[in-house]
């Protein structure tokens, strides 16, 4: 009986170690070993720190060689002060992988196609799904591409390859103790950084902001419905002023166009489910204001970009350093150097430029297999490429790629083969030679305008409106990308790929991209409108141009006299909703208020009375925002047809439509037998609208609908682990300055005043400088961010500036 009852007791302890010491999956749902994961000396409980553990004063790291003084301010952000310039990326490195590695690692695997090496292929394949959807967009492809040009310059290389030994320094001194919590969760450890994740961070940002077209949407309206439904619903240029340059008749260089090209319309209309690629909603501002409008006399310069909102937040905060760079402001995790911010002279930001760059080339095989394809009269061989997906808790899996002279073909027999764009490859410029890292590497050494108009030559993609001002009282605004010669409608429908003359044949030069420097009205201002006056003589298309932010903030920028940082950064939390005043009476006046029941007789008063500010607590925005998310599909609900992929007119064209052509025929809502026009459907979108209203006041037990419940602002963490994100109560909306929609909104705000006694700056992200949930800077600055307030950045000219506003200091030295 006695050996009996020891040999349960071993089985039991043996199968108790054997399940906390492993993972499991239980229901599809990674369960981590839970032996280790709850382990209060090692475990998760060594994650939760109120304040970020001090680095010791003294640290020895092999690869410096020189020391290098980090000092943390109040807000963790390291001002990092070294004598070379190895040492700083190397130390910068290493200090953005301690606070940030989990973010930066999670992140290069969802752009190299890689997620479900850590999570598994997911319910439903949905992860290896989404891998490879990355694979075939080629966004290894563009890195290595960037790669290449990058071993052309020697001092920007050193820094990629400095920065990168400074991450793996940190990684090397990882025990499981200190492993941030996500590795612990997920129950896996870091791999080595290399140079090819930093240029996959940075093709990553593209595929947010440049892998956007309207090839097939517009190819199937023109099929569907002929070319001048495409004018009326779709123009390239909408009739609205402010363009972010107004240069008329000042454009001097001579241009040559090409010769107009077929389209490559399908047989078939095209049904797609996209990959990724840029939200339509997501913008930016920028703005710069000369020192004849501001109270000091000197230039003020503003920015915020607006992304999807995440934790660990997309930005860090840092401070560079070293003979010939002083800079500060925020960097991507991942990439060296500063991307938006300033240095000692001079200061920059940067929107989104709604350009197209993307293509689509029909691709005409010659045989099932799809080895060999037509090119200019002749059958050329398909490259192959077999991608190795290695899927965690399940066997590898293959997948073959087919490269063209285009370049991949992202959909075919073997992937979302249900869709009808099969065979079409994909020609981005992001697939292109670049170098971005050379232009940050020099635009973080700029002291005039010059040197930032030389660093900017190095920019191809994802082009981008950046703002500059300096100490010396310039202000400007470049326009800078790789950016083909168009001929007229190029690139606005697919195209044929049988033929190399149908490609991208130029390039606008540097010196014809769009630029103004001191513009005689005293600012200049970007928030991703159309770029330029008529007199332009390049091509332009887009998938979308912005209508509202930028003519608001150019309105308040052209009364404004004696401006101080306290005005910008109002006008940065601007809520004042543009798109509201222009709709808002027309639409009131078409209602019949003699049918209303008593809830839609409480939406108009509160309709009627409402100022056109989407604040927090605002309930007329509640009902027009209601409204409006009614109005839009009931409109155009032609457009959401279930074999094809088609899209809608922008916001701006749809209202002016609804004023102009009320009768118009696709007003009519295709689901009834009556002949609605506008406005009968603005009607009944407005009734829609307040029952939507009256099911959230149910649910929520209020009596009213203040905008900021209404919109339940959210900042998810990166893995979607609701415990880790956060809800907040905030104003603003898309087409709004204050472009705070329900996840996405301004990533970084930040204001400069470039004055004679040295430059200020204040600025504010929704979240915090540590990746760490356990830290009090996890998310810190969320409160102050929804508030619009803001943290005046400590801007340090020698490692012992600022004593008052330091958390602690340290010292990493050369090991000897």
């Amino acid at each position: 009986m006695r050996n009996i009852k020891f040999i349960i007791c071993l089985v039991v302890t043996v199968g108790l170690i054997y399940l906390l010491e492993n993972r499991w999956v239980i229901n599809g749902n990674p369960v981590p070993p839970l032996g280790r994961f709850l382990d209060p000396f090692s475990g998760f409980w060594r994650n939760i720190q109120p304040l970020e553990a001090r680095l010791p004063g003294v640290l020895n790291l092999p690869g410096l060689q020189e020391n290098v003084s980090i000092s943390f301010d109040s807000m963790a952000i390291p001002h990092i002060f070294a004598k070379n310039n190895m040492d700083l990326y190397f130390a910068q490195g290493f200090i953005t992988a301690r606070h940030r590695l989990w973010q930066m690692e999670f992140q290069t695997h969802a752009a190299a196609g890689r997620v479900s090496e850590i999570t598994g292929a997911g319910k439903n394949d949905i992860f290896l799904d989404y891998d490879r959807g990355q694979r075939r967009l080629g966004m290894v492809f563009g890195a290595k591409r960037a790669l290449e040009s990058l071993a052309e310059n020697q001092e920007a290389l050193i820094s990629v390859e400095k920065y990168t030994e400074g991450i793996n320094t940190y990684i090397a001194s990882l025990s499981y103790k200190t492993l941030p919590f996500e590795y612990k969760l997920l129950d896996y450890r870091p791999e080595p950084w290399t140079v090819l994740k930093c240029a996959l961070l940075l093709k990553s940002m593209a595929q947010t902001l440049n892998l956007d077209d309207k090839d097939i949407e517009m190819s199937n309206t023109l099929k569907l419905f002929g070319p001048e439904v495409v004018e009326l619903l779709y123009p390239d240029r909408e009739p609205i002023g402010d363009p972010i340059v107004d240069n008329k008749d000042g454009w001097t260089f001579n241009n040559t166009i090409p010769d107009s090209i077929p389209m490559a319309l399908p047989d078939d209309l095209v049904k797609i489910n996209r990959l990724p690629g840029r939200d339509p909603t997501a913008g930016s501002n920028n703005w710069a204001v000369s020192g004849d409008k501001t109270a000091t006399g000197s230039p003020i310069l503003c920015g915020d970009p607006h992304l999807t909102l995440s934790l660990p937040s997309l930005w860090y905060v840092a401070q560079l350093n070293a003979p010939g760079i002083s800079t500060l402001g925020a960097s991507l995790p991942g990439v060296p150097g500063i991307i938006i911010g300033c240095t000692d002279s001079i200061a920059w930001s940067v929107t989104n430029a709604q350009r197209d760059v993307v293509d689509w080339y029909k691709i005409s095989f010659q045989d099932k297999l799809h080895t060999r394809y037509l090119l200019d009269s002749s059958w050329v061989q398909t490259e192959k490429i077999v991608e190795t997906f290695k899927v965690r808790d399940k066997s590898v899996f293959y997948d073959t790629v087919m490269y063209t002279y285009w370049g991949p073909i992202p959909y075919d027999d073997s992937y979302r083969a249900t869709n009808n764009l099969k065979h079409y490859a994909l020609r981005w410029i992001s697939h292109d030679t670049s170098d971005e890292f050379v232009a940050y590497y020099k635009l973080n050494r700029a002291n005039n305008h010059a040197a930032f108009q030389s660093a900017l030559d190095y920019f191809s993609a994802p082009a981008q409106n950046f703002v500059f001002a300096s100490m010396s009282g310039d202000i400007a605004m470049r326009i800078q990308g790789k950016y083909p010669i168009r001929r007229p409608l190029e690139g606005k429908f697919l195209l044929d790929g049988s033929k190399t003359s149908n490609g991208w044949q130029q390039f606008i030069p540097n010196d014809q991209n769009i630029m103004v420097r001191n513009p005689a009205r005293g600012f200049v201002s970007s928030a991703n409108q159309y770029p330029v006056d008529a007199t332009y003589p390049y091509y332009i298309t887009a998938s979308n141009f912005e209508a509202y932010r930028n003519r608001r903030i150019n309105s308040v920028l052209s009364s404004a006299d004696q401006i101080v940082p306290a005005d910008m950064m109002k006008l940065q939390n601007d809520n004042y909703n543009l798109k509201a005043e222009e709709s808002l009476p027309f639409f009131l006046s078409v209602l019949d208020t003699t049918k209303f029941s008593t809830a839609e007789k409480e939406a108009y008063r509160e309709l009627s009375k409402w100022d056109y500010y989407n604040n927090k607590n605002s309930v007329g925005a509640s009902y027009y925002e209601a409204w409006w998310d009614n109005l839009m599909p009931m409109l155009w609900d032609e457009m959401r047809q279930e074999n094809v992929t088609l899209t809608m007119p922008t916001t701006f064209n749809t209202i002016r439509l609804l004023k102009q052509q009320p009768t118009l025929g696709f007003f009519d809502i295709q689901q009834t037998s009556e002949k609605e026009t506008a406005a009968d459907v603005i009607r009944k979108a407005f009734t829609f609208g307040v029952e939507d209203i009256e099911s959230w006041k149910e649910e929520h037990a209020s009596v009213v609908v203040e905008w900021g419940d209404f919109k339940d602002s959210y900042i998810g963490h990166l893995m979607r682990l609701d415990p880790l994100g956060v809800h907040v109560k905030a104003g603003g909306n898309h087409d709004i300055v204050n472009a705070h929609g329900r996840t996405k909104g301004p990533s970084w705000r930040m204001v400069v005043s470039l004055e004679n006694t040295g430059i200020k700056m204040w600025g504010i992200y929704p979240g915090g400088q540590s990746g760490n949930p356990g830290s009090v800077f996890y998310s810190n600055m969320i409160d102050r961010w929804v508030n619009g307030q803001y943290f005046p950045m400590l801007f340090m000219h020698y490692a012992e500036d600022g004593r008052n506003r330091i958390f602690y200091s340290t010292q990493l030295k050369k090991q000897e």
